[in-house]
């Protein structure tokens, strides 16, 4: 799959979720972040050596934090050949987009009927802190704001906070992940106008009228956007 390089940028720094108390789970973070925010492209060749210099870590850090990476399929290893960032398909991304969809959409129809007022209020301000930002930085059209990023991801979180599920909260938390990558390139590559604002508005509506159908419908749309602007936009 052919896509755009990146537009070089500091890093942000990463949320480290295993605790920051430890060389392994900085790296493990770092790198995580390079990866879901394709600053390591797919397919890139990581060195172990040279991760833990510009990381200053130590390579059983390195080594340690590609082998959790590996467990969530962002990074993939074989035999005398290293480690190197998972790569991406067109398969992948109809396998993506479609469980996604299945998952995500079960949450939001759990969430609608178990959700209190709390998680309603945790909705409104969810969407009011989203609205508010742009999706790219200011001036470069083609570079995504973390600050959006980061508020996008508490959105779609909050829609399905309330469903109860652990397991299926998981599986949708790995799947959103998995896609963030995907979701990211099609920054650039974007030939057509999009109102995402608009497709947020409309999942935050029908979620505050309690209207299931509305709400599963206008957020499965949602996500195959993003899945239509990168399958209309590369070349294998």
């Amino acid at each position: 799959m052919k896509i755009a390089d990146p537009v070089a940028e500091p890093r942000p720094a990463p949320d480290t979720p295993l605790g920051a108390g430890t060389k392994s789970s900085r790296a493990y973070a770092q790198i995580r972040a390079d990866i879901l925010s394709c600053r390591l492209l797919p397919g890139t060749k990581l060195n172990i050596a040279g991760l833990a210099a510009d990381l200053d870590v130590s390579l059983g850090a390195v080594r340690e934090a590609l082998s959790m990476l590996q467990s969530e399929a962002l990074v993939v290893s074989e035999p005398q050949r290293g480690y190197t960032v998972s790569p991406v398909s067109l398969k992948e991304l109809d396998d993506i987009t479609e469980a996604r969809i299945a998952i995500e959409t079960m949450c939001l129809r759990a969430s609608m009927d178990r959700g209190d007022l709390s998680w309603e209020t945790r909705v409104v301000a969810s969407w009011h802190r989203l609205s508010r930002l742009s999706e790219t930085e200011e001036g470069q059209a083609e570079h995504l704001s973390e600050n959006w990023a980061r508020a996008h991801a508490d959105y779609h979180a909050s829609l399905v906070a309330a469903c109860g599920n652990d397991w299926l909260l998981r599986m949708r938390a790995m799947l959103y992940e998995q896609s963030e990558r995907y979701r990211r390139m099609s920054v650039p590559l974007a030939t057509e106008p999009r109102d995402v604002p608009a497709e947020h508005r409309a999942i935050f509506d029908a979620v505050m009228r309690r209207d299931a159908p509305a709400a599963s419908d206008a957020l499965e749309q949602h996500l195959r956007r993003t899945a239509a602007i990168i399958r209309s936009s590369v070349s294998l």
